[in-house]
């Protein structure tokens, strides 16, 4: 018989804050899960909030009579939002509406989900959940930025349909995944809570006509890996990703871009705040001088010549305005004299470190789900095994949280 594992919720005071919005139904999963995780949870829903979702249901999942007004006006009796705030381990707001996140922000403490927030002295974690425009709007976005600036760990909505119809980014994150982010923070892999960490993924693809581009085989896949990882551990992720066929990390704050001079300017955007850069992406090193407006066809009697110039190279422009106390950290794929080189670009560029992996090695490089890498520093060399990229993208980070 084969003992199961304890979870890191068992035994922990969660206070779910539910909103009144359509996700909420998702709160009931979010609710059954952290139960049978072992966790004791107290909901406080809004007013609102019971118009999507009844107490009675979530009464009978807890186990405990759910709290929304600040008293029960048959009884009489006093619900403290102060007694609640120290009794929590940890509050979750899933799902956390555009009015609540707003208040949230500015301590309109007009309900007992909110004043429960104030009063909270446990990580607060907020799941935000809306229409695309809503999600979009300036408002919003700088209301989430203050959230994160007080401490909040924000649990990034996903990208898919909406009751609205629309498609695009507003969705809950799946209660399983919710889950994944308490127990990865319970568990003590919150190393980096409070830091904030840029990281680069997928390939560049730069454009020779409308229909065809100059680019390469990188999935994406280790620099989504080692951007999941940072945000389980609690860092504030800003995950700036070229065309890749991969779902954005629970957690992170996702930028899309296609070119190499793309990736640039959002990554000198982000890099003043970050403490740890990572430049995992596989950045083209030549883009077409010019770029046709129109499909070149083969039909031409003359086959066209393409000029190339340099893309500009992204980890040596940000080594160069890198300031004390910020690490930046490489990626080398090479197929020949791989130390030698990744030693240089260390140096060149100004890396703390580089993560050097071979096309040579079985199961390393582009596209696969594995990959074995070596860490070169200036004080030398690590070599880890062939392992899966979940765990190499761990192994990475724990490298990384020692120089802190």
């Amino acid at each position: 018989m084969t003992a199961t594992a304890i979870s890191p919720l068992a035994g922990k005071h969660v206070v779910l804050g539910i909103c009144g919005g359509i996700a909420a139904y998702k709160s009931v999963s979010l609710l059954r899960l952290l139960v049978k995780a072992g966790a004791e949870v107290q909901v406080v829903i809004t007013p609102a909030g019971k118009e999507f979702i009844t107490p009675v249901t979530l009464s009978a999942l807890s186990q405990k009579p759910v709290v929304s007004e600040f008293f029960t006006a048959n009884t009489g009796e006093w619900h403290s939002h102060v007694d609640l705030g120290l009794w929590a381990d940890c509050m979750v707001i899933a799902p956390a509406t555009a009015s609540t996140i707003g208040k949230m922000a500015h301590g309109v403490a007009d309900n007992m989900l909110v004043t429960t927030y104030l009063s909270a002295k446990s990580q607060v974690f907020v799941a935000p959940a809306m229409d695309l425009d809503m999600m979009a709007h300036p408002s919003t976005t700088a209301n989430l930025a203050l959230l994160r600036s007080y401490g909040n760990i924000i649990i990034e909505p996903d990208t898919g349909y909406l009751a609205s119809g629309l498609t695009g980014r507003g969705r809950m994150e799946e209660p399983e995944n919710i889950v994944k982010v308490l127990e990865s923070w319970f568990a003590g892999r919150n190393d980096l809570a409070g830091r904030r960490v840029l990281i680069t993924a997928g390939p560049t693809y730069e454009k020779i006509d409308p229909v065809r581009f100059i680019g390469n085989y990188s999935s994406g896949k280790m620099g989504y890996a080692l951007a999941a990882e940072c945000a389980a551990r609690g860092a504030q992720v800003t995950l700036v990703s070229g065309p890749v066929a991969l779902e954005a990390p629970a957690g992170v704050d996702i930028v899309k871009v296609e070119s190499a001079r793309q990736m640039l300017q959002a990554c000198s955007e982000a890099f003043p705040a970050a403490d740890i850069a990572i430049m995992c992406a596989a950045v083209a090193d030549y883009a077409p001088a010019e770029t046709a407006d129109r499909k070149i066809k083969r039909e031409h009697s003359e086959v066209p010549v393409i000029h190339l110039v340099k893309n500009p190279d992204i980890a040596a422009t940000l080594g160069a305005a890198k300031k004390p106390g910020q690490i930046l950290a490489g990626f080398a794929l090479e197929t020949d004299h791989e130390a030698d080189n990744a030693a240089e670009k260390l140096s060149r560029k100004n890396l703390d470190l580089i993560v050097l992996n071979s096309l040579r090695d079985a199961g390393a490089g582009f596209g696969t789900d594995t990959n074995k890498v070596s860490i070169i520093d200036r004080a030398g060399r690590t070599d880890y095994p062939l392992k899966p990229k979940s765990e190499v993208a761990a192994d990475i980070i724990d490298n990384i949280v020692s120089r802190l």
